[in-house]
């Protein structure tokens, strides 16, 4: 929750699915109250729409980050694929009428909204991994970990394989009465 003022019955928190605070250390918090962060507002923020949200209440959120200084604020609604952005000009937020192959001011990432799904884009110019993607590569990752485990692993039981082989060579090689060093 974002509560930006501290008299709540001024103004109830929000909560936004993601909020992004230039200017505040890295942490968790339960909340972040505006007042005990140096009054810095998130200058950033994210809405991903889910069937339960209303109309409403968008426009309730719409109005809460206009009048708490929010400079870009993006909606997406995976449903229907839209994504809509407001980036602040002139002490308002405006609707950027061309969000395709934007670039957030803030943040420098670009938004490309294919036929499929809405893709951001770091400065570099690599593709951001999506949840699913980002845990493929950790699980690959996993068992490419336990493939080199299960390797070395093996190479150790070759050898004490090697060793106990020389151990019973050099057993034998004793019953005969020879002395395995001298060969």
């Amino acid at each position: 929750l974002w509560y930006p003022v501290q008299d709540k019955k001024i103004t109830g928190p929000v909560a936004p699915d993601v909020m992004v605070v230039f200017g505040r250390p890295k942490g968790r918090r339960g909340s972040y109250k505006q007042w005990q962060e140096d009054n810095i507002a998130p200058q950033v923020v994210f809405e991903i729409l889910s069937p339960s949200n209303s109309l409403e209440e968008m426009e309730r959120k719409l109005l809460f980050y206009q009048r708490y200084a929010v400079e870009e604020y993006y909606l997406y609604d995976p449903d229907s694929h839209n994504f809509q952005g407001w980036w602040r000009q002139e002490g308002l937020l405006r609707s950027i009428p061309e969000i395709k192959g934007w670039v957030s001011p803030r943040l420098n990432i670009r938004f490309e909204l294919t036929e499929k799904e809405l893709e951001i884009y770091g400065l570099d110019g690599q593709k951001f991994l999506t949840s699913i993607e980002l845990s493929q590569k950790a699980e690959q990752a996993s068992l490419q970990l336990e493939q080199e485990r299960l390797k070395a692993e093996q190479a150790s039981l070759q050898l004490e394989q090697e060793r106990l082989k020389a151990e019973r060579l050099a057993e034998y090689i004793r019953s005969l009465g020879i002395d395995p060093d001298t060969l």
